[in-house]
């Protein structure tokens, strides 16, 4: 049902298996687990994009929190004109909250098919997912992208004396199935390997999540369902690492480990980034404000008085320019109307005026 992400999956994981096989041996079990390494930088690789954006959004919705309580507060009997302004809103600020969660929600599939790819080099046992195959018919079946030789080499490969699609609880039955693909396995081995993997996972899962939490404002910090979101991710998600682990296969706890190296990389990053190109339009602003602002002892410009005087000046050259065309077009003012604008009245007509008045 879901091949077209096991096929892509496998595929990576092949690629990177036959490079650092080439050079660390076919059945090396640092060759396969670095392959996993490689496949989940791979997938980061391509989804860093989708994070980047998903960053901007973040910090977004943090800088509209007070516009966004506003709304809420303004509307909170009328939820149909809340949902309304609050899509105006987004709109006008050209950001789309679905981009605050892609790429995790893109990861999850990458993660089952990850799981089923690895699991699928061991089908002897039963339950979901699992096909209950005899150990020499599991040896003898390609899985997906890999060949029957593919899953010989993965079964004999061992990472400190643990196959790496073993785990802690695994079934007695189900280790049986490696006796003939560099012996059977003894759970205290494998637990060597996974509980120190399962530690730095559930570290590094603790320490992204305390990263992302200090980059928070205030006032989104504040929001009770904010609160509740960094509190499962500071102490309950890596504690589900540590809970799930021993269910676990090696590989896939080597896929969480250096998904959360990634991921610390990448963070830092990607704000140091974003913080830079704040700071560098912070202070391009400055140098604008400090080129508008007067210098020290000149008297502030007032602008608005400086528009006016302009517009009356402008009113007084129009009208100078008018009254020579209508001299030298001959044309005789009609009776009544008002001596053109620019034209002064003789002195001696004001007077005999006068006169006539006494």
């Amino acid at each position: 049902m879901l091949d077209f992400i096991y096929y892509p999956v496998s595929a990576i994981l092949w690629f990177w298996h036959q490079a650092f096989g080439y050079v660390l041996g076919k059945n090396s079990g640092f060759a396969w687990a670095l392959a996993v390494v490689f496949l989940v930088f791979t997938l980061r690789l391509v989804l860093y994009k989708p994070f980047v954006k998903q960053v901007r959004t973040t910090r977004q919705m943090q800088e509209l929190q007070p516009q966004i309580k506003e709304l809420q507060k303004k509307y909170k009997n009328d939820r149909q004109q809340m949902t309304v302004e609050m899509q105006k809103l987004q709109k006008e600020h050209g950001f789309n909250p679905l981009m605050g969660c892609l790429p995790v929600l893109l990861q999850v599939p990458v993660f089952l098919g990850l799981f089923h790819v690895l699991r699928s080099f061991n089908r002897t046992g039963t339950g979901i997912g699992q096909l209950g195959m005899s150990p020499y018919d599991n040896a003898h079946t390609p899985n997906y992208i890999f060949s029957a030789g593919d899953v010989q080499s993965f079964l004999t490969a061992r990472l400190f004396g643990a196959p790496l699609s073993a785990y802690i609880t695994e079934p007695a039955k189900v280790l049986e199935s490696f006796a003939d693909y560099g012996g059977v396995p003894s759970k205290l081995v494998i637990a060597l390997v996974s509980i120190p993997l399962m530690v730095i996972a559930g570290v590094a899962t603790h320490m992204n999540a305390r990263a992302s939490v200090q980059r928070q404002s205030a006032e989104a910090a504040a929001n009770p369902q904010a609160a509740m979101m960094n509190k499962m991710a500071l102490y309950v998600f890596p504690l589900g690492v540590l809970v799930g682990g021993p269910f676990l296969p090696v590989a896939i706890l080597i896929y969480w480990v250096s998904n959360n190296i990634w991921t610390y990389g990448q963070q830092h990053l990607v704000f140091g980034k974003i913080e830079k190109e704040e700071e560098e339009k912070k202070q391009a602003a400055l140098e604008r404000r400090a080129q508008n602002a007067p210098k020290p002892g000149a008297k502030p410009v007032d602008v608005r008085k400086k528009q006016s005087a302009t517009k009356v000046e402008d009113a007084d050259t129009e009208s100078v320019e008018d009254a020579p065309q209508s001299s030298q077009s001959g044309a005789k003012p009609s009776p009544g109307a008002k001596p053109a604008a620019g034209k002064k009245r003789s002195g001696n007509r004001g007077r005999a005026n006068q006169k006539r008045r006494r």
